[in-house]
């Protein structure tokens, strides 16, 4: 499934508010809303989700990882073919909640190329990132995991390492699309992430664990076209 930019890709993690029916209601909130602001929105859902929603719903689907494994006896790791045969175009790779080594990143990123599956992968700081725009993923994510669901975000709290990340990964890879996460709750911080430089944000507990998902991520994608 295509992709557009600017974009906002709504992480599930493993919340209860994010489980099951209630996932894929917020799916739908965020299909309807990518129809009618011309905004492209990525759901991440659980795994056990992520076929039920594929299935549901024309907006993007990706997993929230995968391992570097091929198919075989590898009991209890999430392949790439798995989760494309299930309907994700992409995954996210070392957010911070589940942190991999460079060499293990590298070799999902090259077989999830392989099998035409987008990787977002995140970044803890400038430095990271630069290191890992060398392995030319769609998009890197940065995400300072101090601010990560604290309520401040990154482009209040810490906007150089915005500008420094998209400075640096654009001076490596000028195709990978730089994204920023953590704290993000008001449609002030995306439009600020934007003005920064970001093509984008990853966010999380602001949709999932809202009373009204409709209404901050509508937010969202008014800050995205304005």
């Amino acid at each position: 499934m295509k992709l557009s930019y600017p974009l906002i890709i709504i992480n599930y993690k493993t919340y209860l508010e994010t489980l099951g029916k209630k996932g894929l209601q917020i799916a739908k909130i965020a299909e309807k809303i990518s129809l009618e602001y011309g905004v492209c929105i990525v759901v991440a859902p659980q795994f056990v989700d992520i076929r039920k929603i594929s299935e549901e719903v024309s907006i993007p689907v990706f997993a929230q990882h995968v391992d570097s494994y091929p198919p075989g006896a590898y009991t209890g790791h999430i392949t790439p073919e798995s989760i494309k045969e299930a309907g994700a175009c992409g995954t996210l790779i070392n957010h911070s909640e589940k942190r991999l080594r460079i060499d293990i990143i590298e070799e999902i990123v090259s077989r999830c190329n392989n099998l035409n599956l987008k990787t977002c992968i995140c970044a803890n700081n400038t430095l990271i990132a630069k290191a890992l725009s060398l392995l030319k993923p769609e998009m890197i994510a940065v995400e300072p995991p101090e601010l990560i669901g604290s309520g401040i975000s990154v482009s209040k709290a810490k906007p150089e390492i915005i500008i420094n990340s998209v400075n640096s990964i654009k001076s490596i890879s000028p195709s990978v699309h730089v994204l920023c996460g953590a704290g993000i709750t008001e449609g002030i911080d995306v439009k600020k992430a934007i003005e920064f430089g970001s093509e984008g944000v990853l966010v999380a507990s602001a949709i999932a664990k809202s009373k009204d998902p409709e209404k901050i991520l509508k937010e969202f994608a008014i800050a995205l076209t304005k």
